[in-house]
């Protein structure tokens, strides 16, 4: 059965699944799927062309697939997929891609937004990732897998953040921090490895020494990062996460932040 509370509106192309609960005086208009087990609690606007998968829960005053803030954008059909069991918390904002980037906003499954977060046109947050209260997305960012960013934390449009990276609260990040690390700073600059967040995902203390070493010929060397880069795979090339690292740092477009301790 679908639970569809007497004073939401329904509008467009919308196709509900089994086991849906639409709140008070929500918002639903325009082409829109939502699949099994998904919440949606009251005054929760959803528009455009989104879809949403199952047994998600979507809490009071969200906004989904509103358009996007961006002052070339003039209508265009663009959308918002959001996976399964996704958490958004109160008063989130996403809002839809726009023709002049992927067309797409996208939400992976197992993400939560804290209350207040947003997420902004054409991003990508990737499977098990978390925004803090009021942390905020341009446009185009990607957010990695089971990344963290810390509450009133702003990430710069095109800017990344690698998977299993944590961004401290109150950080403004203009460059990509890469995977597994950690970062913070009104200017974000990298604090090492991400240990606890790595332990807490199950990563083994060898896997994590062996990216400590690794962060140390990266950033606190005095190499070049292209003389860094070699060692690294002549050293420890047949470390997935290695791998991963440096693939990251390489397929930069802003560049990568830089260690604390070259910068204080």
């Amino acid at each position: 059965m679908k639970r569809i509370h007497p004073t939401a509106i329904i509008s467009g192309e919308v196709e509900l699944e089994e086991d849906v609960e639409i709140g008070p005086y929500s918002v639903l208009e325009g082409k829109i799927t939502i699949a099994k087990g998904t919440k949606i609690g009251a005054r929760v606007s959803i528009k455009g062309e989104v879809s949403i998968g199952r047994d998600c829960k979507i809490y009071d005053g969200a906004v989904i697939g509103e358009e996007p803030q961006h002052l070339k954008y003039a209508g265009e059909e663009t959308k918002v997929i959001v996976g399964d069991r996704v958490i958004i918390r109160e008063y989130v904002t996403i809002h839809r891609g726009t023709p002049f980037g992927t067309g797409v906003t996208v939400i992976e499954s197992d993400v939560m937004l804290m209350a207040y977060a947003h997420v902004a046109h054409d991003c990508v947050v990737k499977r098990g990732a978390i925004l803090a209260n009021c942390a905020t997305l341009g446009g185009h960012v990607e957010v990695g897998e089971y990344a963290f960013i810390g509450g009133l934390s702003a990430v710069h449009q095109w800017a990344r953040v690698g998977d299993y990276a944590m961004v401290g609260g109150v950080s403004g990040v203009s460059l990509d921090i890469p995977p597994f690390t950690r970062a913070s700073g009104q200017h974000a600059h990298l604090y090492g490895i991400n240990t606890v967040g790595l332990e807490r995902r199950g990563f083994s203390k060898e896997k994590i020494n062996i990216l400590k070493k690794a962060y140390r010929i990266l950033f606190r060397s005095n190499l070049l990062r292209r003389e860094a880069i070699e060692l690294l795979l002549k050293d420890y090339g047949e470390h997935q996460e290695v791998l991963r690292l440096v693939e990251f740092i390489q397929s930069s477009k802003r560049g990568v932040a830089r260690d604390a301790g070259k910068i204080l």
